[in-house]
């Protein structure tokens, strides 16, 4: 059985969750993780018998490793996806792809010229009852879509901004309650709702007067299939929610949140609602394994650096719109430039 060789980039909160998701695999290795902190990089390889700790992520690269996991700040995302793409490696990045759109398109382009893949890190997509949410609209049983709301309330401390020096900061963070925390549901909205043609929008920093992002945002969509919707996305308030997704048809109404299906209504059909995720789901243990079978059947990945582009940009269409005060149109922002 052919085993895919994996590399960490980044020992932060999130390379467990991949180190995990790998390491549990038979067909992947987890064979190397580097991290400028060499403290950190060796308890997370203590932890998971990685035999190669560096702090130079070059150094690894020259490593016979198939697969680089980034889990470093969203920022970083670009320059790395270049290097290891230079170097034939294949690329999975956690969320979002990066936070702007000259680094968005070098990564991809970079990818591409070089003949690996590009996945990215959004594991919601994977819940059962996020997929049934996405099917049944697919499905036509909702009849036209008329609304969607995402509703993304989430709490972050001072303490939080506070834990690392890029938290909060437009330099490597790309932005507060959106683009860091909202994203997930952003591309949840748009994977299930459709493309957006147009948004509008306000943003504040209201709770947190330490950081440089919003922590506050609100924002009125128009979909390409003719529906409204509204984002509402915070760190600043309490207590915390768990994201939702609400979508409103003339024939019914879902909405379904991390745990919880909470409407599923559907006119002349049946209500049974979809099945929930088990306590013990994982969902990067999913995109790891969709992205040995990719590499080995030689296919895109299940979140291609295309389809996790379209998140960022209607993130930073929002923040557009709240510093213009006025509507911004999708197609004429930043296209996808090849």
């Amino acid at each position: 059985m052919k085993q895919i060789q994996f590399g960490i980039i980044g020992a932060g909160i999130l390379a467990p969750l991949h180190a995990n998701a790998i390491y549990s695999n038979p067909r992947a290795m987890l064979a190397a993780i580097v991290d400028i902190d060499l403290e950190k990089a060796d308890k997370l390889a203590k932890e998971f018998n990685i035999e190669k700790v560096f702090t130079d992520y070059e150094k690894m690269l020259l490593e016979p490793i198939d697969v680089v996991c980034l889990c470093v700040p969203s920022g970083m995302h670009a320059a790395l996806a270049v290097k290891c793409a230079e170097m034939g490696k294949h690329v999975l990045t956690e969320k979002p792809l990066d936070i702007t759109f000259e680094h968005m398109d070098e990564m991809i382009n970079a990818c591409n010229n070089s003949g690996v893949k590009l996945g990215a890190v959004f594991q919601r997509r994977t819940l059962p009852h996020f997929l049934a949410a996405k099917n049944t609209f697919d499905s036509g049983a909702i009849g036209d879509l008329m609304m969607i709301q995402a509703y993304l309330k989430y709490f972050r401390s001072d303490e939080y901004y506070a834990s690392a020096g890029w938290r909060g900061k437009w330099k490597l963070d790309g932005g507060g309650a959106l683009m860091n925390q909202g994203v997930h549901g952003i591309d949840l909205m748009q994977w299930i709702g459709g493309e957006i043609e147009s948004v509008m929008a306000y943003t504040a920093t209201l709770a947190r007067k330490n950081i440089e992002v919003e922590d506050t945002a609100v924002a009125v969509l128009k979909f390409k299939n003719g529906a409204l919707g509204t984002i509402q996305g915070a760190t600043s308030v309490f207590p915390e929610q768990e994201t939702s997704i609400e979508l409103n048809g003339n024939k019914g109404t879902l909405k379904v949140s991390d745990t919880n299906v909470e409407i599923w209504e559907v006119i002349d059909n049946e209500n049974s609602k979809p099945a929930l995720p088990a306590s013990d789901h994982d969902g990067h243990a999913i995109i790891i394994n969709d992205m040995v079978d990719a590499v080995i059947d030689d296919r895109e990945p299940m979140i291609t650096g295309v389809e996790a582009r379209k998140s960022v940009e209607i993130i930073l269409a929002i923040y557009e719109s709240a510093k213009i005060g006025r509507e911004i149109k999708l197609s004429e922002f930043h296209p996808f430039s090849s």
